[in-house]
């Protein structure tokens, strides 16, 4: 699991990094906000987030990674013990939120609590680094944009992040889109890659004449 660790103070951060390494982690450790909010195009499993940070305030933090990189679990560890901080970083998408000073015990098990939670949720999520399909929300994370998407829809997307970078046919589309009792007209699926397209944007799904159409990996 490769961990990003937000922490400014250096008797927390290196005794946290090297307890994470020693539990098989690899571990960046940043110790600013600012550099914070660069690092979150980088791909991790988990951050580990303080509140009290220069440059950027945790939560400024926590709100960047809620917009770009909304499927991120983040846990945040502060010794800000007050009911409205800790309400209020949850209430904005932290998914734990552990008080210092800790049992290095407690933190790893939460940690790896946070990770069975999302391992399950992935089994319903589908995509690349670019796109995220939820199959059980029927919704879609696509360029910094998150938007539902009708049943054919996300048909039609599974079909392609199935095989991300591969052309598929037209008729190889339709027969994962649609039932084979279904009256379907010869525009169909070019409606459909349409209104996802004016959702997500013009290069979410790509067109090779006559060919068909595919996904970025």
């Amino acid at each position: 699991m490769r961990v990003l660790l937000v922490e400014d103070d250096d008797m927390v951060g290196e005794a946290l990094q090297l307890a994470l390494q020693l539990a098989a982690f690899a571990v960046d450790w940043i110790r600013d906000g600012a550099k914070a909010l660069e690092a979150v195009f980088t791909r991790y499993d988990l951050v580990l987030l303080d509140l009290g940070l220069p440059g950027c305030d945790g939560i400024t933090v926590l709100q960047a990674l809620q917009q770009n990189a909304p499927l991120l679990p983040v846990m945040i560890v502060s010794a800000r013990d007050g009911l409205g901080d800790r309400v209020r970083g949850l209430d904005l998408g932290a998914d734990d939120y552990i008080l210092k000073p800790f049992d290095m015990p407690e933190l790893l098990a939460r940690m790896r609590s946070v990770q069975r939670r999302y391992r399950k949720q992935n089994e319903r999520h589908v995509g690349t680094d670019a796109i995220r399909l939820d199959l059980d929300s029927l919704s879609m994370c696509a360029g910094g944009i998150e938007a539902p998407l009708s049943q054919r829809e996300a048909s039609l997307m599974q079909a392609l992040l199935a095989r991300p970078g591969a052309i598929r046919s037209r008729e190889a589309l339709e027969r994962e889109v649609y039932r084979s009792d279904d009256d379907v007209s010869s525009n169909a699926l070019e409606f459909l890659i349409y209104s996802i397209r004016r959702k997500f944007g013009q290069s979410t799904i790509r067109n090779v004449r006559g060919m068909g159409w595919a996904v970025a990996k």
